[in-house]
């Protein structure tokens, strides 16, 4: 057997290894919706999974007749329930599933679960230019997803848009106009002086539309009292800053990590705040955290010698959607010292492997959820990891 056949066989063995543990969680084509994107996940307090998607009615397109779905895992995500409509806006769209557990709120000692969703009446492309408008909502539950609250606007303080001929408040001198939560679950803070604070990360534009998509920037927003009120922290000082997501480190500071819509540094975008993430404090590019431009997701999963455990997931070949991979931090992020190989094509398919989710299964245990096969469907897959 040649070194060359011998190489091959092994990257096949790797590949199907990688492959193992798979389940289908939205399949495009069923229940309805000829798409499935965007995929998010959160634990509830009695132990179910809850997984969030875009259900698209009539295609794979970002925007048109587009709900959010939910399929719920008492198995650890061995198998799903059926699907259920959580978020609609008739025709139009409702996207960007951040779903986050608040465990602090006296009102619920059992916990309440959040949604924050957006909805869109145009294209991006044409929100962009200021043809139409991108909204912030959330909606609530005290049964773990079972029941839904009706849904309400923040937009007000979450979001910045000029559009004084749709609603006399939208009038704000930024003029933001694209606007999307994360995608991916938000997080509340477990420790410190922001102890109960639900953060969720996201982005916007800003004017007109630039170049390279710099008039894109990423920014985030919390809330200290239980939904009742939302601020807007800083804006990240990155130029094309874009879908984002973000986690506690120790000490209760946070870490927020956003794609590079511009595309000229293929690495991750990352800022500290030691105030909850109110400001930055610093701001850079992880380049041990290649990216394609696309969505990632990071998580607090732990604490060790006094620092924050992270993991962070997202397609890790700088060229291509593909090579989907789990990274762990011991060091609130400092490095990244394992990696986790969760799926990768067999022969370069594009966008093999796109939009993914993480969530925490067990002491040792992550649970992906991840776009898979040319959007074809999402998928959900277990993977252990080891100090």
């Amino acid at each position: 057997m040649n070194i060359l056949k011998s190489i091959l066989i092994l990257k096949l063995i790797v590949v199907s290894v990688a492959a193992i543990g798979q389940t289908p969680v939205f399949v495009s084509g069923n229940d309805g919706y000829k798409s499935f994107r965007i995929p998010a996940i959160v634990a509830t307090p009695a132990g179910d999974l809850l997984a969030f998607a875009e259900g698209r009615v009539g295609g794979s397109g970002d925007f048109g007749d587009i709900d959010i779905v939910m399929k719920r895992s008492k198995d650890s995500g061995k198998s799903w329930s059926g699907i259920q409509v959580v978020a609609d806006y008739n025709d139009l769209q409702a996207g960007n599933p951040a779903p986050v557990m608040d465990l602090t709120d006296p009102a619920f000692p059992k916990g309440r679960l959040f949604l924050f969703f957006n909805t869109g009446n145009n294209h991006e492309g044409e929100v962009r230019k200021g043809k139409g408008l991108r909204e912030v909502w959330y909606k609530t539950s005290t049964d773990n997803g079972l029941t839904w609250s009706e849904p309400v606007n923040i937009t007000t303080q979450a979001h910045r848009p000029k559009q004084p001929s749709v609603n006399a408040a939208y009038n704000f001198p930024e003029d933001w106009r694209s606007y999307a939560n994360t995608p991916g679950h938000g997080l509340q803070f477990t420790e410190g002086k922001y102890k109960g604070r639900i953060y969720i990360a996201a982005n916007h534009s800003a004017g007109d539309p630039k170049k390279q998509f710099t008039d894109y920037q990423a920014h985030g927003f919390y809330t200290d009292d239980h939904g009742k009120t939302f601020h807007l922290g800083e804006t990240v000082p990155v130029e094309g800053g874009n879908e984002s997501t973000a986690a506690e480190l120790s000490g209760g500071r946070l870490m927020f990590n956003a794609r590079n819509q511009k595309g000229d540094i293929r690495a991750r975008i990352v800022a500290l705040s030691s105030d909850g993430g109110a400001k930055w404090d610093t701001t850079f590019f992880d380049h041990n955290l290649p990216d394609p431009v696309c969505q990632g997701s990071i998580l607090t999963i732990g604490k060790r010698k006094g620092k924050n455990i992270l993991a962070f997931c997202n397609a890790a070949s700088p060229q291509s959607r593909d090579n989907l991979t789990l990274r762990i931090s011991f060091d609130d992020g400092k490095t990244w010292k394992k990696s986790y190989p969760v799926d990768q094509s067999k022969a370069g398919e594009k966008d093999f492997t796109a939009y993914s989710d993480i969530v925490k299964t067990g002491k040792r245990t992550i649970g992906v959820i991840y776009e898979r096969d040319g959007y074809k469907g999402i998928v959900f897959k277990n993977l252990s990891w080891a100090e």
